[in-house]
């Protein structure tokens, strides 16, 4: 069993963002909807929570509701490691449509969730022994949105 579940406070949209993400990351199911009764504090029958599973990882989506005001900042955000540039290319397509673009392989979706969608070699080019090699990789990533694995290779590979 998992300890740790991160749990999403919006207003209305718990179900609908659980049903985007399964839809989005493979192997991917929603695991259960409940309800608000007539104790409330919303509305009976409202979508309360939206327990799901993206690969393996266990969330929860919660309408809390409009106060007291929460939102998504990028203090949080959900890395996503690709193994290739197909699986960059689709899970930066796939969620920031209808989101927000940021730098360096950071989005933002249509909720406001941040999410860095990262290749697996961007670390180890980063932790190369060889300062300038890693430094090189550094400020080719600094000039990137989407990350790109091609450029960050050539990077390392300059003289």
């Amino acid at each position: 069993m998992q300890k740790i579940t991160p749990c999403l406070w919006f207003d209305t949209e718990a179900e609908e963002a659980a049903e985007f993400y399964t839809s989005v990351f493979p192997n991917s199911r929603i695991l259960d909807v409940s309800r608000y009764g007539s104790a409330g504090p919303r509305p009976e029958g409202m979508v309360m929570t939206a327990s799901f599973e993206l690969d393996g990882q266990t969330f929860v989506a919660l309408n809390g509701g409009p106060e007291p005001g929460f939102s998504f900042n990028e203090a949080i955000s959900f890395q996503v490691s690709c193994k290739t540039q197909d699986e960059v290319d689709t899970f930066w397509s796939s969620l920031s449509d209808g989101g927000e673009e940021g730098p360096c392989g950071w989005l933002k979706d249509r909720y406001g969730v941040s999410w860095q969608i990262i290749p697996t070699v961007l670390p180890e080019l980063l932790s190369n022994p060889d300062r300038e090699k890693s430094q090189r990789v550094m400020q080719a990533m600094l000039n990137m949105k989407k990350i790109e694995i091609d450029a960050l290779e050539r990077a390392a590979a300059q003289a």
